[in-house]
């Protein structure tokens, strides 16, 4: 591994404890358990049509399409571990991994992120990471990934493009060529110079 990114992520610590004032309150947590388990179908679309892109602020964009997508994503998953990922993800310290981590990490959020607030988040991971870059956006939701995905996808290629050695028989990072051979009809094989990937695909 040469890079990593952060992006919307909830490290170091995502609940509130007297190291940690400026934490989202445990109640808070409870509120989502209590929800999860009385209606996940409900609270999956509930996340997905309010805070979780946006689409609860005025003047959004709303897509009913990636709103459904979410849900289904939701419900797919286990119940059980969905429950249980609010306590890891909420009351996991991960400041000494932070701290730890010495590969160049560009760490990205949204300054409207609802569901996990930036100054509690990017802010201190930037402060905790060797060798970071940050970037934070203005009015941008949690999943900016999906509703900002042309931004996002730029910043995120010219990091990963950044500093690059230059080695013989190199091509830019995601070249793909179709691969000759005998292919089923209608599929296409894919492979990327310099075997980064390697996958089929219609």
């Amino acid at each position: 591994m040469a890079k990593a990114v952060l992006i919307s992520a909830v490290p170091p610590l995502m609940v509130k404890t007297e190291q940690n004032p400026g934490g989202t309150p445990i109640e808070v947590f409870d509120g989502f358990r209590k929800a999860l388990a009385a209606n996940r179908a409900q609270f999956y679309l509930d996340v997905a049509s309010g805070p979780f892109y946006g689409f609860n602020r005025d003047g959004a964009e709303i897509s009913q399409g990636t709103i459904q997508n979410w849900w289904r994503q939701g419900m797919i998953g286990s119940a059980k571990a969905h429950y249980e990922g609010i306590k890891a993800f909420s009351e996991t310290d991960q400041t000494e991994d932070l701290k730890s981590i010495t590969l160049p990490v560009l760490v990205m959020q949204g300054d409207d992120d609802q569901v996990v607030p930036y100054k509690n988040a990017a802010i201190l991971q930037d402060k905790l990471l060797p060798n970071s870059q940050l970037k934070i956006y203005p009015g941008f939701p949690h999943g900016m990934h999906t509703s900002h995905a042309d931004t996002i996808n730029a910043d995120l290629l010219a990091f990963i493009r950044a500093d690059l050695p230059s080695l013989p028989g190199r091509v830019p990072l995601m070249a793909f060529r179709q691969r000759p051979g005998r292919q089923s009809p209608g599929a296409r094989r894919l492979t990327c110079r310099g075997n980064l990937l390697n996958s089929w695909g219609t």
